[in-house]
């Protein structure tokens, strides 16, 4: 407002926050307690608040911004598509930036993998792949395949199809009268010897993977003609905890799939885009899925896309007289949005002319030394667990006596505001620390970044 003080102007946006606002993921009387943290802008990998305070984004904005803020190569691409075309639906019409990046997303993905259909999150294109395998069985003549497989822990987003998929306390418990009931199996993290607590690699996370591929054929053997699907995040479970895979299990995924006939649906929403090392988390595993889910980094993590891929298969079973209503009756308003759109292609360009890939493998490296210096000796941490640039360790109040802090404490959370005191924004998961820096953090960043969370550890833990 005209003639408003900085500190006014502070004050009035603490008070409206207060007063207006719901905060996502966040308990409202917590949220009252202490001071909100306002951000005004953003530079690279950092966010600016109203104050001018500099806080390294050490979570890439809930996991979704790539190459840090305000790249001079997709702001431009958004400045000019705001010039052309700002909206336009894709019900009915068509336009050229949503045409161009879906050729462009089937040129990068697998050759399988033919038509995309948009929509606007990661919840949503996940509700669209459940829509897509449930009415192809339907379309195929075989309506008893309705069931879903799913990981333990499984976390799918937010809307009541991608919330069925999941369960992951607290987030989805008490639902379960609007919800639809899954099958589960364990992850190779929850097969491992010490039940979650050890570390991901080697001989006896491969020997976990394998149990965990056991306890899938099992119920496939059992019920495999009643499944849709099986879908699964591939490499990394994100919003569990971080918890691995080796690419060996999603190569077993997939032949088991193929074995009884159901379709396969990858959930890349976190796990796309450089984030763990490759553009795409499969290719590590060398597998196609028959439906593909994209978000987050689609568009480096400068407007809201997201896109659902199909295999010709899928999309034919959908073709017909419109009298036989095989049409996919499902879409969004801002479904394939052209300023979106844009700003994914220009994302796409930057990852080809900036090298980003290796860039974001080197500095994966350099991280992994960070975390075996600072993270790995405190006490009260657990081993932590990495893919590429997805970090997670969980704090314990007695590791080896398999001790968790009470939830009331807070631990994690404390951690992340003192965090935050240092010039670092973080933000856990439960009482799992996650770091997930942009692709091209510099090596002395990330050392600010790794350095300054084993200093907010220890200090709420007394280590």
């Amino acid at each position: 407002m005209n003639g408003e003080s900085p500190a006014s102007r502070r004050e009035r946006l603490v008070n409206d926050d207060r007063r207006c606002l719901w905060h996502p993921f966040t308990q409202s009387a917590e949220w009252l307690s202490y001071e909100p943290l306002i951000i005004e802008k953003a530079e690279g990998p950092f966010l600016i608040d109203v104050d001018g305070r500099r806080y390294l984004d050490g979570v890439s904005s809930l996991w979704c911004n790539v190459h840090g803020h305000g790249h001079p190569r997709i702001v431009a691409a958004m400045h000019e598509q705001l010039d052309r075309l700002q909206h336009s639906t894709l019900l009915g019409l068509s336009h050229a930036p949503a045409i161009e990046l879906a050729a462009r997303l089937v040129e990068l993905a697998p050759p399988s993998l033919t038509r995309v259909f948009f929509s606007d999150s990661g919840s949503t294109s996940v509700e669209v792949a459940l829509r897509m395998a449930f009415q192809y069985w339907r379309q195929c003549g075989k309506p008893e395949r309705s069931r879903f497989v799913t990981l333990a822990e499984a976390y799918h987003g937010d809307t009541l199809g991608s919330v069925s998929l999941g369960f992951s306390e607290p987030f989805h418990s008490g639902y379960e009268t609007i919800t639809f009931r899954v099958h589960k199996f364990e992850p190779p993290f929850l097969c491992h010897p010490l039940n979650g607590r050890g570390a991901c690699d080697g001989e006896d996370f491969e020997r976990a993977a394998q149990e965990s591929l056991e306890r899938l054929e099992h119920f496939l053997q059992r019920d495999g003609d009643t499944v849709a699907a099986v879908v699964i995040e591939p490499l990394v479970q994100g919003a569990a905890g971080i918890w691995p895979q080796p690419p060996s299990f999603l190569r077993g995924v997939r032949e088991l799939c193929d074995r009884f006939g159901c379709l396969l649906v990858c959930d890349e929403v976190a796990t796309g885009f450089g984030r763990t090392g490759t553009l795409l988390a499969i290719e590590q595993g060398g597998i196609a899925p028959d439906i593909l889910c994209l978000a987050k980094g689609l568009t480096a993590g400068y407007l809201p896309v997201a896109a659902t891929l199909a295999t010709e298969t899928v999309f034919e079973a959908f073709s017909g007289r419109y009298g036989e209503y095989k049409t996919l009756f499902h879409g969004h308003t801002y479904g394939g949005n052209p300023l979106g759109c844009a700003a994914a292609l220009a994302n796409l360009d930057v990852f080809e002319h900036e090298n980003t890939l290796e860039r974001s493998r080197r500095a994966a490296a350099t991280l992994r030394g960070l975390l075996d210096q600072h993270i790995a000796p405190l006490a009260h941490v657990g081993p932590p667990r990495q893919q590429g640039l997805m970090v997670g360790f969980d704090l314990w109040k007695d590791f080896d006596r398999g001790l968790r802090f009470a939830a009331d404490e807070r631990c994690a959370h404390r951690a992340t505001l003192a965090a935050r005191e240092r010039g670092v924004f973080l933000r856990p998961l439960g009482d799992t620390m996650v770091l997930m820096p942009p692709l091209t953090l510099s090596d002395e960043l990330l050392e600010v970044l790794v350095t300054t969370a084993a200093a907010a550890v220890r200090s709420v833990t007394g280590a």
